[in-house]
């Protein structure tokens, strides 16, 4: 048996972890620059609020007092993320995290009723991190997806869907839509749709030569667990990144090659970062700018552009380096510039590095230098040691809804005072 662990409505759970008063109340979550909705509470979707819609259109509710809204607050997120996983991890055999808010749990061998160990473990982690949570549990990946969404939608189950009997996972694929199945996608769900295709039921009915022609292997494992035969295997340490990016949409556009640098070399130098953190080197570095395609009166441009490294690395000082070459090539004058990014591509572990006698840079002298500024970054905060090209003002967005870092911050702690 396999189980999910699916965290409800994660952002807006989280800013009312510290603002109980908000229990109940519409509560949303705002995308960088607070251009968009990208988390809602129950109370604030039965209003109508889409995922992804434009902040300006919910304006007037939040001004009647009828909306909370916050700006993303990642550094809290990722925080209560980890005591999530922390607490499921200390409950079960062993975990695989998913997603900032998911995580699947071997339960295979444990003892029955496993729908009362999966209330526990509801119950536990709220308890300890004030997260509330879905359980579901099922013997394969893709039907413990569908019994932790099953946990939502039903008030009755107390938190945990457990689906083991036959009858009763053919009883849910009747009526469980096939766009919502995990696999699925926009792009089959648009071709089921037009073969008249709407439960899972319906999917599972179909003959496997069909299946594996038209979906291919992919489409076969989640064909076959849904019928409860294990496909998708259980794995405790999570796949090595094949890419690590970091991109931005500005406040405004910019129009200097100047500034976009400064931006540019902070963004290469955090996705260096994490290159170590993954203990892990990257051979190329991808660089992107775009204009603001809202605006017709304004010319438009958008472009990409690639470079190979001489050899793998996971140096601050050479990606930043080749990020800012690549920034010059794509980069035009007379554009006003909305958005930037840059990304890092063929990852290979950096134990299985071999190095070159002809090597231009000195890997010994850059590999203790990185050490360093990581050190100290991570003892001091982070930006105490930056790159030189990315100045001493860090990249600013719009974030005027920001809720403190009540856990990651000394200085932003909750404080009780007494009446």
């Amino acid at each position: 048996m396999y189980g999910l662990c699916d965290c409800n409505n994660f952002y807006a759970s989280c800013e009312r972890v510290f603002r109980p008063d908000l229990v109940g109340r519409p509560v949303v979550v705002l995308s960088n620059n607070d251009g968009c909705i990208i988390a809602r509470s129950n109370e604030a979707k039965a209003l109508g609020i889409g995922m992804g819609q434009p902040f300006y259109q919910v304006r007037p509710l939040i001004e009647q007092g009828q909306v909370t809204v916050f700006s993303a607050n990642f550094a809290l997120y990722g925080d209560l993320s980890r005591r999530v996983m922390a607490t499921l991890r200390s409950l079960v055999p062993g975990i695989e995290i998913y997603s900032i808010d998911e995580a699947f749990f071997d339960l295979r061998g444990m003892a029955e009723p496993l729908d009362g160990f999966g209330r526990t473990i509801g119950r536990t982690i709220r308890r300890n991190v004030g997260i509330p949570v879905s359980i579901g549990i099922a013997p394969t990946k893709t039907l413990a997806k569908i019994a932790s969404k099953l946990a939502k939608q039903y008030p009755r189950l107390d938190g945990c869907c457990y689906m083991r009997r036959p009858e009763d996972i053919d009883k849910v694929l009747r009526k469980f839509p096939l766009q919502d199945v995990w696999g699925i996608g926009r792009r089959y769900g648009r071709m089921f749709d037009r073969m008249g295709l709407r439960t899972a039921r319906q999917f599972v009915d179909l003959p496997q030569e069909w299946v594996r022609a038209r979906m291919g292997v992919a489409g076969l494992r989640t064909w076959s667990e849904l019928q409860g035969v294990e496909c998708i295997t259980f794995e405790q340490m999570p796949p090595r990144k094949q890419q690590i990016t970091l991109s931005r949409s500005f406040p405004r556009e910019i129009h200097t090659l100047e500034e976009l640098d400064r931006i540019v070399a902070e963004f290469a130098s955090m996705c260096a970062e994490k290159l170590r953190g993954e203990q892990s080197v990257c051979a190329e570095v991808q660089c992107y700018l775009y204009t603001n395609r809202h605006r017709e009166d304004q010319p438009q441009r958008c472009e990409t552009e690639l470079r190979l490294l001489p050899e793998p690395t996971d140096s601050s000082l050479e990606i930043v380096r080749q990020a800012r070459i690549t920034l010059r090539q794509l980069f035009q004058p007379g554009y006003g510039y909305k958005k930037a990014g840059v990304i890092l591509s063929r990852i290979t572990p950096a134990s299985e590095l071999q190095g070159s006698l002809f090597s231009p840079l000195d890997r010994g002298k850059h590999a203790r230098l990185m050490d360093v500024m990581d050190t100290v970054n991570k003892r001091l905060g982070k930006g105490k040691i930056v790159v030189a090209a990315q100045g001493t003002e860090p990249f600013h967005m719009n974030r005027e809804h920001l809720s403190p870092r009540y856990t990651t911050d000394w200085k932003e702690l909750l404080v009780v005072k007494a009446d």
